[in-house]
């Protein structure tokens, strides 16, 4: 269970990953498909165990044999930018929207403030309205008429629709261009540091193995896009290819999701490419040769009921608000089983860890209701647990014929575990179990046969709070300070005697660990790894935000490294949706580890590191507390002597670069350069505009601008787009996708054309003084959305930025004449 009071509202504009290949059963890791978070993936293979999963270790025989078995299956912007630009616009673009779209009128009406004559072709018909000069438009509204003009005739609106797309795809042409005239400069050291980055992933990572699905003496597993099958007690290493994503005709697609009938006749698997959010199901009858039974479009997710009858959810638009039943039977037939009306909640299923229910979510990012599908019985319809309740955040697991409830019911508002009897399910029924501890994030939650093991975050440190449902008492485990996030394995049997996970850092690749219950100990895995030879140190500060709140920061860098304050510093944020910074481990942490880098992760609030109330602070009304903690962590940091502001960097994705962008508007002699992944910078125009799929979904997160003028004026004064203005900026390399649909690429030209225009004009009044003027770049990938890439395609994704950042410090080093120093 994965527990961030957002995590049920997806986080549309964050980048944790969607559904995990790793699959693990616990009833709130799901949240984690639903979050949309961008993840470079480790490996491209992509191993997703379902619930009946269970991990096995990797060892060479097998892996050598399962070589051989692949083999037979024969599976296999600187300133010249801003000239091109305008050159691209002619004389058009002048003016912003303060949508995600391109909007554009005549250059006189940004000298001469009037009203414009708007036309509205967003709906199938097109309309009339006016509106000042600023005012927020879609880009398909294009006119420069004053108020009182005549309606222009329908062949005029097609004319004004084409004129304004055209002038995007010349905008869009702009900057492919000057991305390809500039990208020369970074491409030698590119290529450096995806060696580097290459022999690091192969050195580290090859070991860890893919998670197995087990049944009885069957053992499934999924490498490079194929599924194959071996015997649990097969010493050997043997291993049969049952079938491959090429054999179904997804050449392009990844395996996502695995889900095993309980009579192992069925597996049901999800296909995604990594240009599309939506995912196909695909289900295979099982035997000596697999026949294809059914392909499903556009599933989020899916689970067993019965060795016959599959419910699964469908998205749409980013949205999930219907479970579907389908059955394989002799009379095979498929009926809607659930609809959720209200457009603030996202539906997903998840069936109990003993398969007694299936449970069907419906979560907004502050309310939750559940309804229980008897898999005894998938026939009967869907009976409530409890009635939603404005604030109730609530998840469900089963043991004993009782209900097992995690939710925020009651004061203080955080995680407890409560329970109540499946027949009288109701809140007034809710019995507690267990409490957290103040600022305490619950990251994960297992239950099994006699136990429950809860995964938490503490003041940065990681523990397991063991529940004995027998004993009932509690043990608490506190697990090595390196670690800073955990990796959960799936567990199919719930009778099982042990727990299995993962420890890792951003540094440390992951360690796999066991916790005994009969031993009621903590055992570390005996397993092939290679030890890491980076002498890393870690430190946990805690900074001063400007109310007194303590800001958490875990800082890594090298023991052996030498006056610190003249080292590069690469600083992280994110602080929105409940979300934890992503700390696992990454090959280019270690390697910038080891080139003499000092990192910085920044918990600051709208985050969940320290529980839900961590979030609450820093959402809607409270946004600015964010920022106020970021510019505090990196003060903080300067003044303990780790670097100084012209050897710093800052890197944020998605919903980070909302505080990234409002901190190099308000602080931005505080940074020296920036890298943003796919970011989110014009709040105001996207919770504007409801016609956007995640517009009212995401009012819990940002607030109702629409409904509420004193919203609108709070999201404006920290708007990354919104409060550009002429001054010195860090240089920014951007990278945004095509297809984005979370953060539409409309809405990143906008924003890199206003920050370009605003940069520009600041050097031009202070050239004198000698200024310099910040590369400010964007590089768009026509492939790629904001939850996915391949790993080739993250690989160059990331030696891009590092390459960026060392370039932009090359250049403070040469200005002063000591590159040595900065080395």
């Amino acid at each position: 269970m994965k527990c961030s009071a957002t995590i049920f509202a997806k986080g549309r504009r964050s980048r944790v990953g969607a559904q995990s290949c790793s699959g693990s059963p616990a009833i709130l890791s799901r949240a984690a498909a639903s979050e949309g978070e961008r993840v470079r993936p480790r490996l491209r293979r992509r191993a997703l165990a379902g619930a009946a999963g269970g991990a096995w270790p990797w060892h060479e025989l097998a892996a050598a044999k399962f070589q051989v078995a692949y083999q037979e299956m024969k599976v296999r912007t600187s300133c010249v930018g801003l000239q091109n630009l305008l050159r691209g616009l002619s004389c058009c673009v002048k003016s912003y929207s303060k949508h995600h779209r391109l909007q554009t009128m005549c250059l006189h009406t940004k000298i001469i403030p009037q009203k414009r004559h708007i036309l509205d072709c967003s709906g199938s018909t097109c309309t009339h309205r006016t509106a000042a000069t600023g005012s927020i438009l879609p880009w398909r509204f294009l006119s420069c008429k004053q108020e009182g003009t005549k309606i222009p005739s329908k062949r005029k609106q097609n004319m004004s629709i084409t004129t304004s797309e055209l002038l995007y795809k010349n905008l869009l042409k702009s900057e492919q261009e000057n991305w390809n005239g500039i990208s020369a400069r970074y491409e030698a050291m590119t290529e450096r540091i995806k060696a580097k980055l290459e022999e690091l992933h192969n050195k580290y990572t090859f070991n860890l193995g893919s998670p197995r699905i087990r049944f009885g003496e069957n053992v499934y597993f999924e490498e490079n896009g194929c599924i194959f099958l071996s015997k649990a007690d097969d010493d050997e290493g043997n291993v049969e290819p049952l079938f491959s994503a090429e054999d179904l005709g997804f050449s392009d697609a990844f395996i996502q999701r695995i889900r095993i009938s309980p009579d192992q006749r069925h597996m049901a698997i999800s296909l995604k490419s990594e240009n599309s959010e939506e995912a196909t199901c695909v289900v295979m009858k099982l035997g000596h040769f697999p026949v294809l039974e059914k392909v499903i479009p556009n599933v989020f997710n899916f689970e067993w009921a019965t060795n016959d009858v599959l419910y699964y959810t469908s998205q749409k638009n980013l949205k999930c608000q219907n479970v579907f039943m389908t059955t394989f039977s002799n009379q095979k037939h498929t009926k809607l089983v659930y609809t959720e009306q209200d457009a603030r909640f996202f539906v997903d299923i998840y069936c109990t860890k003993d398969r007694r229910f299936l449970t069907i979510n419906s979560n907004s990012k502050t309310t939750s209701e559940v309804w229980l599908v008897d898999c005894r019985y998938p026939f009967k319809l869907p009976t409530l647990v409890q009635a939603r309740t404005k604030g109730v955040i609530y998840h469900v697991e089963h043991r004993n014929n009782e209900l097992y409830i995690l939710t925020t019911y009651r004061e203080p508002a955080e995680y407890k575990l409560m329970k109540a009897p499946v027949a009288s399910s109701g809140m007034e029924n809710w019995q507690l179990v267990y409490a957290l501890e103040e600022k305490t994030k619950l990251v994960d939650l297992e239950m099994f046969s006699d136990h429950s093991v809860l995964f938490l975050k503490n003041a940065g440190h990681l523990y397991l709070n063991v529940i004995s449902f027998v004993s009932h008492s509690v043990q608490s485990i506190k697990l090595p300070t390196w670690a800073c996030e955990f990796e959960l394995e799936s567990h199919p049997e719930h009778t099982t005697s042990t727990c299995y996970f993962r420890l890792t850092s951003p540094v440390h690749p992951p360690k796999r660990f066991a916790y005994s219950f009969k031993e009621n100990n903590l055992i570390e895995q005996a397993v092939q790894e290679v030890p890491i030879t980076t002498n890393c140190h870690t430190t946990r500060l805690l900074a001063k935000s400007k109310d007194e709140t303590l800001v958490p920061i875990t800082v890594f860098h090298n023991m052996n490294s030498k006056e610190l304050h003249r080292k590069p510093l690469l600083v992280h944020v994110y602080g929105a949706y409940g979300i934890d910074l992503n700390m696992s481990f990454k090959e280019e942490k270690l390697m910038l580890i080891e080139e003499g880098w000092i990192l910085a992760y920044c918990h600051v609030r709208g985050g969940g590191e320290l529980g839900l109330r961590w979030h609450k602070d820093g959402c809607q009304h409270n946004k600015l507390k964010g920022l106020y903690d970021l510019k505090a962590c990196i003060v903080l940091l300067h003044e303990l002597g780790f670097s100084q502001p012209k050897y710093t960097a800052l890197a944020a994705a998605s919903a980070g670069g909302v505080l990234a962008g409002a901190l190099c508007n308000t602080e931005p002699e505080l940074i020296r350069a920036m890298v943003l992944q796919a970011p989110f910078l014009d709040v105001l125009n996207v919770m504007m505009n409801t016609h956007l799929p995640l517009t009212i979904e995401e009012q819990e997160e940002w607030g109702n601008p629409l409904a509420d003028e004193r919203c609108m004026k709070y999201i404006k004064s920290y708007c990354p787009y919104q409060n550009i203005k002429p001054q010195r900026y860090p240089s920014v390399l951007i990278t945004a996708y095509a297809k984005d649909q979370r953060v539409p690429l409309p809405g990143i030209l906008q924003y890199v054309q206003k920050l370009r225009e605003a940069a520009l004009d600041h050097a031009s009044r202070t050239r004198k003084e000698g200024n310099w003027m910040p590369n400010i770049i964007l590089d768009i990938h026509a492939n790629g959305s904001h939850c996915d890439s391949s790993w080739e395609d993250a690989l160059s994704e990331v030696a891009r930025h590092l390459a960026f950042l060392n370039k932009e410090l090359e250049e403070v080093c040469s200005l002063e004449h000591d590159t040595k120093s900065c080395r």
